[in-house]
């Protein structure tokens, strides 16, 4: 299958044999990014009042975190990094970008029209300006964790469908820690955000649309319209508005993701990119639908 990310054709030695199996890169690759992910907040804090240095403390963090994930790849896994190829930067993550600004923009239209989500006023265009830190470490770090470890490993491992159910599962449930978190919000992030994100990795084999997609919505959700961003506390952004309706429709005091109205957009989105996928060929299959080495094909 083309663009499919493989191991060297040659045996490696044992000792590497070892560290290439997936529950080793699991580890490895995944418990330091993990730890960045899980981190870049606390950094960010020490600038809460210097906007351009909390974007520079998350941006020299992005980079280590990139060099750890480029070095891991080239040495241990011994392929070209082809899901963070440069060349399709620009025009994927900008797709991203737009779509994921749209999806959220579609949400909070819905609840215009049912009088759910009233505009107020508007704040200064700075207020837009410290969300830019969040926005590029959220989708950076977690797609880099989620999507191009766990989701990519797996995937190699026991296949796409596995791997997809896998990733969106842990990535749900995760939300759990997050403040005002709820049951209903992690299976709705699971389902809509699960699909959704691999399903931008699938079609392109590359992160460049994932992180577009959650970059726009984090920062549309808290810089645009002022939203909660998954149960954390929420900052004045662009917009002053007032919101009054049932949780399963505004989803409460965690945020839109926990909302039938974005379960329903984001959750059609990701069904219409997996469609993409498995037309381009993109879908790996499980270990028991893989033919032996060697084998011809009928």
């Amino acid at each position: 299958m083309s663009g499919m990310n493989t191991l060297p054709a040659t045996a490696p030695p044992a000792p590497l044999r070892i560290i290439q199996h997936p529950l080793a890169r699991l580890l490895l690759l995944g418990a330091p990014l993990f730890m960045f992910m899980a981190t870049y907040a606390e950094f960010m804090d020490q600038f809460v009042a210097q906007p351009v240095l909390r974007i520079a403390a998350v941006v020299a963090m992005m980079i280590a975190a990139a060099a750890i994930y480029v070095a891991f790849v080239r040495f241990i896994e011994r392929r070209p990094v082809s899901e963070l190829a440069l060349g399709p930067l620009v025009k994927e993550l900008g797709i991203g970008l737009l779509v994921g600004c749209g999806l959220y923009a579609g949400c909070v239209g819905i609840l215009i029209l049912l009088g759910i989500y009233r505009i107020d006023g508007f704040n200064p265009v700075s207020y837009m300006v410290p969300e830019i830190a969040a926005a590029l470490g959220s989708g950076f770090f977690e797609e880099l964790v989620f999507r191009a470890v766990l989701f990519r490993v797996v995937e190699e491992w026991l296949g796409s469908w596995v791997s997809l159910a896998i990733s969106s599962f842990v990535f749900g449930f995760l939300h759990l820690i997050n403040p005002e978190a709820t049951i209903t919000g992690a299976i709705f992030i699971t389902v809509e955000a699960g699909i959704l994100l691999a399903a931008a990795y699938m079609v392109t084999r590359r992160l460049w649309l994932s992180i577009g997609f959650h970059m726009g919505w984090n920062y549309t959700q808290s810089a645009v319209f002022s939203g909660i961003v998954s149960g954390n506390a929420p900052a004045p952004g662009l917009i002053r508005p007032t919101i009054e309706g049932p949780d399963l429709l505004t989803g409460g005091q965690f945020g839109i993701e926990a909302s039938l109205t974005a379960f329903g957009l984001c959750t059609a989105t990701g069904i219409v990119l997996l469609v993409m996928a498995v037309r381009r060929g993109h879908v790996m299959p499980g270990p028991w639908q893989r033919q032996p080495k060697g084998a011809c094909a009928k």
